[in-house]
Parts: structure tokens; sequence; C-alpha cells
């Protein structure tokens, strides 16, 4: 499997049990899953919340600006955010993120 955590922490000389070992294998691959959907959730409500935000400061963003922002990297949306004080229209948020 090339994963050396699932032996690592057995004394030298012993066995693991395949089953056993499977099952931790598995259950490593369930928590990164859970990991990776979290991480993209949080993404996702940051994302909405900042559009939101900017819906109420310029009225409704164009179709347009809402794709880049839902496409946006964690850290350029960081950075959107932090400067939302001086964004004045669209093309300020275009020109923060691109």
């Amino acid at each position: 499997t090339g994963s050396i955590d699932l032996i690592k922490d057995l004394p030298e000389g012993d066995e693991i049990d395949m089953c056993e070992g499977m099952e931790r294998m598995a259950e490593g691959f369930r928590s990164e899953g859970r990991n990776e959907g979290r991480k993209e959730g949080k993404l996702e409500e940051k994302r909405n919340t900042l559009l939101s935000l900017l819906n109420v400061k310029l009225g409704n963003v164009s179709r347009e600006t809402e794709r880049s922002i839902r496409s946006c990297t964690i850290e350029k949306l960081n950075k959107l955010t932090l400067s939302i004080f001086d964004i004045q229209n669209e093309n300020d948020i275009l020109r923060i993120i691109h």
C-alpha cells in the first residue's frame, strides 16, 4: 500500500493481521476524504459569505464576477476579504483576484 503508518506503531518482530491492516488503511482513506470534504465546505462557505457581502456593498455582482470569485483559490479569497472596504466596483474585485 505504500503506507508505513499502518505498521509504524508495531514493536519490532510483531505481526499485524492482514484484515486489521486493510481496515486501518481504509479508515485512513475515509478520514482523508472527510477532511477534504470539510475543507471544500469551508471554502464554499467563505465564497458564499464574500459574495453576499459584495452584493450588499455593490448591488448584485455580474454572473461573470461571481464565477470568477467561485473559482478563486483560498489565498485570493482572503486577499479579497481583506480588501473589501477598498472595493468600489466590480473592476476592483477583478483587479484583486486576477
